[in-house]
């Protein structure tokens, strides 16, 4: 059972860090708490599994990373954890993932590569392509943002 502590450490950490040179320190003073307090705490999250990742989220299109393509490729089964490890291999490669197949859709490992434009994500597929072996893809390109946020949990109406 989390204590209303626990939810608000949670709250806290899923926003994004403030802007400081000690960002931690600046989330613990607003919860009461100290720093080495909130920091011990998220790293038993960590350990029981309640925080299954910890990361940060890059705007890649504020960085220059315009074109994102998801790839969708139709990988034989008995390959599909061998290709995707050298698919996850490649930097621009954010996102893998095996999904079900349907009649009338037969792909089944979905990459999401981030590029500075078409070309450069089309080169990225070529690379792969030749890395596993398979030619059997299509590229789907973004056209609009409609949405980008973590999942936030505990959160007050």
């Amino acid at each position: 059972m989390l204590s209303g502590l626990d939810k608000s450490i949670i709250r806290a950490v899923q926003e994004d860090l403030p802007l400081v040179p000690e960002p931690y320190k600046e989330m613990a003073r607003e919860l009461g708490i100290t720093e080495n307090a909130l920091i011990n705490r998220i790293k038993e999250f960590c350990s029981s599994g309640i925080i299954r990742r910890f990361g940060t989220i890059v705007n890649h299109r504020n960085i220059g990373f315009t074109s994102n393509a998801m790839v969708v490729w139709i990988v034989p089964k008995d390959l599909i954890e061998d290709v995707s490890k050298i698919m996850i291999s490649f930097p621009q490669v954010s996102h893998c993932y095996q999904r079900p197949t349907f009649p009338q859709w037969p792909y089944n490992v979905f990459t999401m590569i981030h590029g500075q434009n078409n070309q450069e994500c089309e080169k990225i597929v070529k690379e792969i392509v030749a890395a596993i072996n398979i030619n059997d893809y299509e590229l789907l390109y973004s056209s609009i943002e409609l949405k980008k946020e973590s999942m936030k949990y505990f959160i007050e109406e």
